[in-house]
């Protein structure tokens, strides 16, 4: 699979409110093994700089705008924005990832593994090495 935007469906009204599910093997392509949220991320910083050899992610914004810059590889280069919570960034393994985030930004993730350090690449030298296949 490759990493496209996942639209959950919103539940509600502008009067009251929306309320978006997330649910395993039906809009959630994996079974969540591990749930983290991110927030306060300077809007100067760049966070990301990795892919995971196994992990498999949902990424949503809460709240505020995340800009992601992936790379697959085959080298192809996107930029996904998520600007609204009731969608999400599905992003498989082996997926080089740069993520911008606005002032406000929160980012939830639910993985599909726990976490281990041994499951990173964090250089990205290493990453093009996977994707040259030595």
């Amino acid at each position: 699979m490759k990493p496209h935007i996942i639209t959950f469906d919103k539940i509600g009204s502008s009067a009251l409110g929306y309320i978006s599910v997330a649910e395993n093997f039906n809009n959630i392509p994996f079974t969540v093994q591990r749930v983290y949220w991110t927030y306060y991320t300077p809007q100067d910083v760049t966070r990301g700089g990795h892919a995971h050899l196994k992990l498999e992610q949902v990424i949503v914004a809460v709240s505020g705008t995340i800009t992601f810059l992936i790379e697959d590889l085959q080298g192809s280069k996107t930029e996904f924005v998520l600007d609204n919570p009731d969608k999400g960034l599905y992003i498989p393994n082996k997926i080089w990832r740069d993520i911008k985030f606005s002032h406000n930004a929160v980012l939830l993730c639910l993985a599909s593994e726990v976490y281990t350090e041994d499951d990173y690449i964090r250089e990205y030298d290493n990453f093009i090495k996977l994707r040259d296949g030595q």
